[in-house]
């Protein structure tokens, strides 16, 4: 496909969108953003998005053919509605069909994990460090946790369009409860605000989650050792579960909690012993795209889709 391709990552705050000059080189011809603003209404989304169409394509001087939309949340299969989104004004609405309309284009939707494993897997870390790699498993871990499936190529949305979903797992009755109504989810556990909600347990005291790495890292606080240890503690038994249910070839790691430099190695070891082999070989990486991934993802899903 050696034609511009056009992609909209659709954040709580900020809309970015962008142009590439095709699928075999991801060079940006344009990149553009405009605010959410959210707390005006789902109606007022979809006429920002369509704003910032009409503002690329002034831009530009380009029309798109279709458009690639990371979304904060995921398009249900049977009932083409939004679910799962923590933009919560988008929940319930069909989001591929109004912007469609509105736009008169092809619009292909994946949520923002997706995108991310899609672009790292086509542009990023996993084309240069894991070229051959078949089945890619793309782990975010931030504020929340998610992950997404890339498959030959191609996302892994699954029967529900939860496909790589992990971050509501069950993984430990201490994460207390979950938005989504379940206890002890991956994200109560080991998301960020998780970390320090732990940390600010044994102390009493709130920090940051990079002060508490960082007084790990120079041995000055007991508790952030056991804060970080406890992280890769989680990590490794959750990460062992998407291990032997899927066996990917390459797991890449994104999001604020994935530049912990100890999950790739004390995490590493933990994975090691929970995983149903009697060693671990899947590489776990750092991706390489940095904040562009989800909407260079979006851009490729209308080509991968």
């Amino acid at each position: 496909m050696n034609q511009p391709i056009w992609g909209i990552d659709l954040g709580g705050t900020k809309i970015e969108g962008v142009i590439l000059q095709s699928m075999t080189d991801p060079t940006p011809i344009l990149r553009k953003r405009v605010d959410t603003e959210a707390s005006k209404g789902y109606e007022h989304i979809v006429s920002q998005m369509v704003r910032l169409v009409a503002e690329m394509e002034n831009a530009s001087g380009l029309k798109p053919g279709a458009i690639g939309i990371g979304t904060p949340g995921v398009l249900d299969p049977t009932l083409q509605t939004m679910k799962n989104c923590n933009t919560v004004v988008l929940n319930g609405k069909p989001l591929k069909k109004d912007v469609s309309d509105a736009l008169q284009l092809r619009i292909e939707l994946a949520n923002d994990a997706n995108c991310f494993a899609l672009a790292e897997t086509q542009w990023g870390v996993v084309s240069k460090s894991a070229p051959s790699a078949r089945l890619v498993f793309g782990i975010i871990m931030g504020t929340g946790v998610g992950g997404g499936i890339v498959m030959d190529g191609k996302i892994w949305n699954g029967r529900h369009g939860i496909g790589g979903e992990w971050g509501h797992n069950f993984l430990d009755e201490s994460g207390g409860p979950c938005y989504c109504g379940k206890e002890g989810c991956v994200e109560t556990v080991i998301s960020g605000p998780a970390t320090e909600r732990f940390y600010k347990s044994l102390t009493g005291h709130s920090l940051k989650l990079k002060e508490i790495v960082a007084r790990h890292q120079d041995g000055s606080d007991p508790a952030a050792e056991k804060t970080i240890r406890r992280l890769c503690h989680f990590f490794g038994k959750g990460v062992s579960v998407i291990t032997n249910l899927l066996d990917p070839d390459v797991i890449v790691i994104g999001g604020g909690v994935g530049n912990i430099d100890q999950l790739y190695t004390t995490g590493l070891q933990e994975l090691d012993h929970f995983i149903f082999n009697n060693r671990v070989e899947v590489p776990l990486l750092k991706p390489s795209l940095g904040d562009s991934a989800g909407v260079f993802g979006a851009a490729a899903l209308v080509a991968s889709l």
